[in-house]
């Protein structure tokens, strides 16, 4: 027995034959907590929203203005030069709808599942051998060094690879390698002084998307069933919704 669903839009309907938007970030859920992803997609019960990081959105507004003047011009940004990478940010008329998220970003319909997977990128750059790029935008504030090797930064990873992935599927030649920009922001200054200022670094991360297809098809699997997945062992949604039903019992 299944309760109602809280969500009226994008749920899965195992007898549609309509393709089903699939979205980088739910494959992710998927991939966290298989019950989560089915609450979410199957029910129409979400986790709850992240609270919005504007800072970050800002600074992933200003570093796109800033590479699109060098996309116009054709020219390499400074930091690629500092990095010796030798590209120049990917002139596309489609690139604003690839960096739209709102209207999905890239797009392919993976035809045995019938998702149509999506995903909104941050840039795209192009090598002398005409392969894409694939380029993250990341920021954060911390005294350590700033790098991608922490486990909970996995997520990182498979995100480049799905966007990989989507240009090969959409004709494509693509280089392995893809690039976070971290932008880390300087708390050590004396005064605030109105301004926030950034060290900026480029960390390439060669990619592979083996696993994609795989996730994809078992994402499928777990939609068309009617039984509700086990939860993931270290999900805190889980847990959370677990420990409170455990104490209303009591009440």
């Amino acid at each position: 027995m299944f309760y109602t669903a809280k969500r009226k839009n994008n749920i899965f309907d195992p007898n549609s034959k309509e393709p089903f938007k699939l979205s980088r970030s739910r494959i992710e859920d998927f991939i966290e907590c298989p019950r989560c992803f089915y609450l979410d997609r199957r029910l129409g019960i979400g986790r709850p929203p992240e609270f919005p990081f504007n800072l970050n959105l800002a600074v992933d507004r200003l570093l796109k203005k800033e590479f699109d003047i060098h996309r116009a011009r054709g020219e390499r940004h400074p930091l690629m030069k500092t990095y010796g990478i030798d590209a120049v940010p990917f002139n596309h008329p489609r690139i604003d709808e690839w960096r739209d998220p709102r209207n999905g970003g890239i797009k392919y319909l993976h035809k045995p599942t019938n998702f149509l997977i999506t995903g909104g990128i941050d840039d795209v750059w192009v090598n002398r051998k005409k392969e894409l790029l694939i380029v993250d935008y990341k920021a954060t504030s911390k005294n350590e060094e700033v790098n991608i090797d922490a486990d909970w930064q996995q997520s990182y990873k498979r995100q480049v690879e799905i966007y990989q992935w989507l240009f090969r599927k959409n004709g494509f030649k693509v280089s392995d390698t893809a690039y976070f920009v971290y932008c880390n922001g300087d708390a050590d200054k004396e005064a605030f002084d109105k301004k926030l200022e950034f060290s900026i670094i480029i960390i390439p991360y060669k990619g592979n998307d083996n696993w994609i297809e795989k996730a994809i098809t078992d994402a499928h699997k777990c939609l068309i069933g009617n039984i509700l997945p086990k939860p993931a062992r270290d999900c805190d949604f889980c847990r959370y919704r677990r420990t409170t039903r455990e104490v209303e019992k009591y009440f």
